[in-house]
Order: structure tokens, then sequence, then C-alpha cells
């Protein structure tokens, strides 16, 4: 690897800007959840999840928490298996392409196939994290 790309990918603002943007997609949506609280009741709702407002709360915190652990590098485990969980229940929750007619299926088809790769990602994070403390306790 290049000297330049090998500084670049080690630097600790690289490490933070990575897990910031890995973790986009959720703190986003917590925020907008906890701004908006009545919309993201709504979409609990939506979904059959009640009391509504409990589960849009324990969704807002949980992306909320997960992506934190993940961006400050504490408990990224944690906050990377919080994240994973979330999003494979999406699945049979928000997006079971397996009920529905075309092109809804198809369409919902790919956006499961986006999740099973964010949650690739995500063991990713966690198994670098899980190294990265291995290293830093032998050191």
């Amino acid at each position: 690897m290049p000297s330049f790309i090998d500084s670049l990918t080690g630097s600790n603002w690289f490490g933070y800007l990575g897990r910031t943007v890995l973790t986009s997609m959720f703190w986003m949506s917590g925020v907008a959840k906890m701004l908006d609280f009545d919309a993201g009741v709504a979409e609990m709702a939506h979904f059959g999840l009640e009391p509504a407002p409990f589960f849009n709360a324990a969704v807002a915190l949980t992306q909320l928490f997960g992506s934190a652990f993940i961006i400050a590098n504490r408990f990224t485990w944690l906050g990377a298996g919080m994240l994973a969980v979330f999003t494979a229940l999406t699945i049979p929750i928000a997006h079971n392409f397996w009920t529905m007619e075309e092109p809804l299926r198809t369409l919902e088809f790919y956006v499961v196939s986006e999740h099973v790769t964010v949650i690739g990602a995500l063991m990713v994070v966690a198994w670098k994290s899980a190294h990265t403390d291995r290293v830093a306790a032998t050191a």
C-alpha cells in the first residue's frame, strides 16, 4: 500500500470520519425520530408496532446509542451488535418483500440486500474493533 494511503487510513480522524459515515443512516434517523416524534410514532404505527410511542423511543435510542458507541470507538462491538440486530429486525417488519407484488417486491428485495450489506459492514466494525482491542492489550 502506498505510504500516503497507509498514513491516511491509519489516522485517527479517518477512523472517526469512516465510523460517522458508516452510522449516518442510523443517527440521522434517530435524530429525526426524536425531533419529529409524532412522525416517528406514525411510522411505528404504520408497521403495526404498538405502543407506537414506546417503539419510536426505543428505535431512536438504539440508533443513537449504537451509532455513538461506534463513532466514539468505545463499546464498538456493542454498538455494532445493536445496529446489526436492529437492521435485521427491520427486514421481516418493514421490508417483507416475499409478501409483496411486483414491482414493489423487487424494489424491497434490493433494500433487503442493502440491509444485509450494512449488517456485514457492522460485523467488520465489530471484528476490527476486537482485533484492535487485543493488539492494544498485548502492547
